[in-house]
């Protein structure tokens, strides 16, 4: 039972955090509303230039929706991961938090004990971050790092501002320092700060003689450090925490916590390769920069940012820009960009919907011989001038491509259809990629038939005009049948019951998804996605369903290993409720 609350244990976590939270109040925490009937109405937070409030809380139904520019809405959970940047379990933490919500999952000892080590291993990153950058700002053995910093323009306040530190030239100062503070060289071990030892035992500082920069989560924890060399033969240059409990660097940007408002605000993200680049951006007031971690962004990376901005710009140094594999790998990760139905004019004139992302990847290439940090040392007007020149990332590598080849050769002719028919392939708007292959055929002087050819030799499809989806048509199958209509495309007034019943049917009958979507692609309607669920445990959900309908044995027990633990309980109580009655448009 929750204090203060009546008996709610038949609710799942995030019906729970709803009954606490009003949506209105979270909302109004950054939107200005005013009430205007039963509703509330404001200017939407996602995007700007907007004279007239296009931002409306149905308070009913506890859902929001903009009804301008970004098209988009949702429940509470969604307005919070947009606003915040947040996937969903970090939406649910912090929700969980603010309604006094104690989180729990089905297996309570194992969670415990994991969520101790991560709060150990905060508390330590916590204290190292303090540690290093008590020694860079006060130790005599850092006045070398200092002078270093002072050479770049870098400022006190911004070396507090992002906590520098100093790491000692010494093999176990950290481990003594910490040992004798009570922590553990285990649990120094687990954080990433000691090296093993070929007998699997801690051993030594990690971090030695470099220059310490923090690296936090979104919501401003340290969670792993990064550390530059600073002596000319240590290598390498960059050194990175490895992977722990709580760091992972295929899902972090350095600096989206300090970037994340200004990347709401002006609708721009740019990513940059260094973390120098960013504390020197932040420093010129370029503060929607963030900085990848690796040496291409990932999947993870682009959805943590692709609710803040519409607009990507990845700022690469000349030499890297010129790398056809890092170029290529971001055309194919733009599909990963979530997509949403596009008025599209049909060669007959008609009307049609399209699945075009939200988002573009831009390419700002830098002068030879600089980097990010050399052009803002410029001047923030230069940087942005910059930035406004950059170019979207295929015709970016559609130019590289044919820069590199002798186009009245036939060799040439060749090596550019074999460098981007491949790449156009996994173009999904059937639509761009016809456009696309008309267009190279015209500057390379071959006929269009030809490479449409070599397009559907990789199951290629003509372009074909879908319609919006209007209702779920009902299934051929016997078991279980869909005849909700209207499931999925229910107004701002439905309720959670029609998206539970989809579930439902699909965990009892994992083809159903299969079915339904066979049923629609013949109709000419869009499938069904994730966007077509308002309610965002819902949508987690559904997402893990997608991947789990496609394993050769699909098992209540795997479904339930692929969703976030605090949506277990969830799986279990839909896997349950199957055999129920179609709800109706307007049951809760």
């Amino acid at each position: 039972m929750l204090p203060g609350r009546g008996n709610l244990s038949g609710m799942s976590v995030a019906d729970e955090i709803k009954a606490r939270l009003d949506i209105v109040d979270v909302v109004s925490e950054t939107v200005a509303l005013r009430r205007s009937g039963r509703n509330y109405i404001g200017f939407c937070p996602f995007h700007q230039n907007t004279r007239t409030p296009s931002f409306v809380v149905f308070p009913e139904t506890q859902t929001w929706r903009c009804f301008g520019a970004c098209a988009d809405g949702g429940d509470l959970f969604s307005f919070v991961m947009k606003r915040e940047g947040y996937d969903f379990k970090e939406a649910l933490q912090t929700l969980a938090k603010q309604a006094g919500i104690e989180l729990k999952t089905s297996d309570d000892a194992r969670s415990a004990e994991q969520d101790e080590l991560r709060k150990k291993l905060f508390q330590l990153n916590t204290a190292v971050a303090a540690y290093f950058h008590k020694l860079l700002t006060r130790s005599p053995a850092a006045e070398y790092t200092r002078a270093y910093l002072a050479r770049r323009g870098i400022t006190p306040e911004t070396i507090a501002t992002f906590q520098l530190g100093y790491a000692l030239d010494e093999w176990e100062a950290l481990k003594t320092h910490f040992v004798q503070r009570g922590y553990t060289t285990k649990e120094l071990l687990v954080a990433g700060l000691l090296v093993e030892r070929d007998n699997n035992t801690p051993g030594y500082d990690r971090f030695r003689n470099r220059l310490m920069i923090p690296i936090r989560d979104t919501r401003g924890r340290v969670i792993g450090f990064g550390a530059r060399a600073l002596a000319d033969d240590q290598l390498p240059k960059y050194l990175n925490s490895p992977q722990t409990p709580i760091f992972d660097k295929s899902s972090v940007l350095y600096g989206l916590d300090l970037a994340r408002k200004s990347i709401r605000q002006a609708d721009e993200v740019v990513i940059v390769e260094g973390y120098m680049d960013v504390i020197q951006a932040h420093q010129q007031g370029a503060t929607n920069v963030v900085a990848q971690m690796g040496t291409s962004l990932t999947e993870q990376q682009l959805r943590r940012i692709a609710p803040l901005a519409n607009k990507i710009v990845l700022a690469l140094d000349a030499d890297t820009a010129g790398n056809a594999a890092t170029i290529r790998s971001l055309s194919v990760a733009r599909q990963a960009l979530p997509h949403k139905p596009v008025a599209t004019v049909t060669s007959r004139g008609t009307i049609a919907y399209e699945g075009h992302i939200t988002q573009e990847i831009y390419i700002a290439v830098l002068p030879a011989g600089k980097d990010p940090d050399d052009i803002l040392r410029e001047g923030p007007d230069v940087w942005q001038t910059l930035i406004a020149q950059a170019i979207p990332s295929l015709d970016f590598y559609e130019s590289l491509i044919l820069s590199q080849a002798d186009i009245a050769t036939p060799q040439g002719k060749s090596f550019v259809v074999r460098e981007l028919i491949p790449v156009y392939r996994d173009i999904k708007d059937n639509i761009e990629k016809t456009a696309r292959v008309q267009r190279l055929a015209r500057k390379i002087g071959l006929d269009e038939r030809l490479l449409l050819a070599e397009l559907k030799g990789s199951s290629f499809q003509p372009a074909r005009p879908k319609r919006r989806r209007k209702a779920v048509a009902s299934s051929p199958h016997p078991s279980p049948p869909i005849t909700a209509p209207g499931l999925m495309e229910a107004g701002e007034g439905s309720k959670p019951g029609l998206e539970e019943y989809c579930l439902a049917l699909i965990i009892a009958s994992p083809t159903t998804l299969a079915a339904a979507n066979e049923i629609l692609e013949g109709q000419e309607l869009t499938e069904i996605t994730p966007r077509d669920f308002k309610q965002s445990d819902n949508r987690e959900i559904f997402k893990a369903i997608q991947l789990w309908t496609a394993l050769e044995t699909p098992t209540l027990e795997t479904l339930q290993k692929m969703v976030d633990p605090l949506l277990g309980q969830k799986v279990t109580t839909l896997s349950q409720q199957w055999h129920r009655s179609p709800p109706t448009p307007t049951e809760n």
